[in-house]
């Protein structure tokens, strides 16, 4: 059995991650075997994310009277938080990859904002683009224009240096 301080300890880290967290996404780990489980949390903090297996008392304690809240309904059965400290897509893409490619565990459900997310919800998150992909759009959409206009100058440039070498051309022969 664990101990008081072992209790605490983990409520406190869990308390901790809550904190930081923009997304907190409920999964069912149940078949993982802890190799799997290590592969996910790696690929996680590669996305500035986590995975953590928990009881569901000790996180039901630690996300009380924070805006994950909501999440606590959704504690059955064997469960494991990922969160996503500064992208909210990005965990949420890694584990639908991940469940994707080893067939192996479900997710539950999420919370983003104080608001509870279904499973479907959350997995239909995985499909939005990253911030990343979002950032490059923008910049793309308002460098268009710009480029369109230096393009059409250049265009307009490059036939009257043409057109002055046509005339130079033909007045020398």
């Amino acid at each position: 059995m664990s101990t008081k301080a072992f209790k605490e300890d983990k409520v406190a880290l869990i308390k901790e991650k809550i904190d930081k967290a923009q997304v907190a996404i409920v999964t069912e780990y149940k078949g993982l075997s802890v190799e799997e489980i290590t592969n996910l949390r790696r690929a996680l903090q590669k996305e500035d994310g986590d995975y953590m297996v928990t009881k569901n008392t000790l996180a039901k304690i630690a996300i009380k009277g924070t805006p994950y809240e909501v999440l606590s309904e959704t504690f059955k059965g064997p469960i494991a938080i990922a969160f996503g400290f500064k992208d909210q897509v990005a965990p949420a893409k890694a584990l639908s990859k991940f469940i994707k490619d080893t067939k192996k565990g479900e997710i539950i459900a999420a919370a983003m904002d104080g608001r509870l997310m279904s499973a479907d919800e959350a997995k239909a998150l995985a499909t939005l683009p990253s911030k990343e992909e979002i950032y490059a759009k923008m910049l793309g959409c308002i460098n268009s224009p710009a480029s369109g206009i230096a393009n059409s100058v250049n265009a307009v440039m490059s036939s009257l240096v043409r057109a002055i070498a046509a005339v130079r051309d033909q007045r020398s022969a």
